[in-house]
């Protein structure tokens, strides 16, 4: 048999939904949704681990390439039946448990950018890889973990039995990045490295729709990447305004430095010129004052490109203690017995008792 023929089995046993899939799945969902509920993501590698789904992904690349029409809507029903059995079990487990808010590693599914796309890519590609060279497949555990496709269709459960419409919406689109991602990477991969289907890639129609859904997700999937550049810009911006500050205020104003100790510091972007609300907890209440708080605004407009605009909250330090002493004079000994004397005294048969 030549190694497509081969390849071809191999592929075909991958597309089964036979009971080790089925098994896997919920094996996988369930461990995948319970480690979302207890928002521990040592559970949720696991069960990246368990998940037999890169399978029936990697027989449909191959099924696309060779036009086997049959092979791929096998592949894909057994995927279809993975992700039900997981979406239904997920909404159970989280109808059952029923917790009011769930943890970051539910929401961080939700928002899907660029680089989740990119992971998916090279992860399929790695996947397609290993199945033409026996030496890459000791690979595939780590990229089981590298791109995950079951723990997004359990958070997409949990979000669909707590009612959240929009995050749930989030966990979908990570999903199909990272289902179409892995399934245009496989394509690449193949055709590159079986060269008689490299010509059938641009033949193939099933393969061009794979490749054009993949380009499509770039639309919504760059709208979270620059958003979150933005806010990485932002947080580097509070960062470096929080160090100046805090250097201002105990370098460049003395009368401030030594009396006072910066608490919090917070931009609002939506004002032009941005406004800075810094708290300082001071122990002199009339510190800082007005020519205080304009030195330091003027420190910052020179360290940063842009201009912004400075508000001060002062936060006192009252110290408050008993108004009468805890021992009176009268009541401390001015000259304590030694060690010595007290045992004397104690064993003194002659000693009268206290009243």
């Amino acid at each position: 048999m030549s190694p497509t023929g081969q390849l071809h089995c191999r592929r075909t046993l991958d597309a089964r939904c036979d009971q080790p899939f089925v098994v896997l799945t919920l094996a996988a969902g369930a461990i995948a949704t319970l480690g979302l509920l207890a928002n521990s993501s040592a559970v949720v590698i696991g069960a990246m681990l368990i998940a037999p789904w890169m399978l029936p992904l990697r027989a449909a690349a191959f099924a696309i390439l060779q036009g086997r029409l049959l092979l791929v809507g096998r592949a894909l029903l057994t995927l279809v039946i993975g992700i039900s059995i997981t979406v239904v079990l997920s909404l159970l487990l989280g109808a059952s448990v029923g917790l009011p808010i769930l943890g970051a590693e539910v929401a961080a599914r939700t928002q899907p950018n660029l680089l989740d796309l990119g992971v998916a890519l090279v992860a399929g590609a790695i996947a397609a890889y290993a199945s033409v060279s026996t030496k890459a497949i000791s690979s595939l555990a780590g990229t089981a973990i590298a791109v995950a496709l079951v723990p997004p269709v359990c958070a997409f459960g949990l979000l669909l039995a707590n009612a959240q419409w929009s995050e749930a919406l989030g966990a979908a689109l990570l999903f199909a990045a990272n289902l179409l991602g892995i399934l245009s990477g496989g394509l690449l991969t193949l055709a590159v490295c079986q060269p008689e289907l490299r010509l059938n890639l641009w033949r193939s129609r099933l393969g061009l729709v794979s490749l054009l859904l993949t380009t499509m997700l770039l639309i919504p999937l760059s709208g979270s990447f620059l958003s979150l550049m933005s806010q990485a810009r932002e947080a580097a911006a509070l960062e470096q305004i929080q160090h100046a500050i805090t250097i201002s205020l105990k370098n460049r104003t003395l009368t401030l430095g030594k009396d006072s100790e910066l608490i919090n510091v917070r931009i609002d972007w939506s004002q032009n010129p941005p406004l800075i609300r810094a708290a300082v907890r001071v122990t002199n209440p009339r510190l800082p004052t007005a020519r205080q708080v304009a030195d330091v605004q003027a420190y910052i407009n020179q360290q940063q490109p842009i201009r912004y605009r400075l508000i001060v909250q002062r936060v006192s330090v009252d110290v408050i203690g008993p108004e009468t002493e805890p021992n009176p004079p009268e009541l401390v000994p001015q000259d304590p017995a030694s060690p010595e004397e007290i045992n004397k005294i104690l064993s003194d048969p002659d000693r009268q008792a206290p009243d």
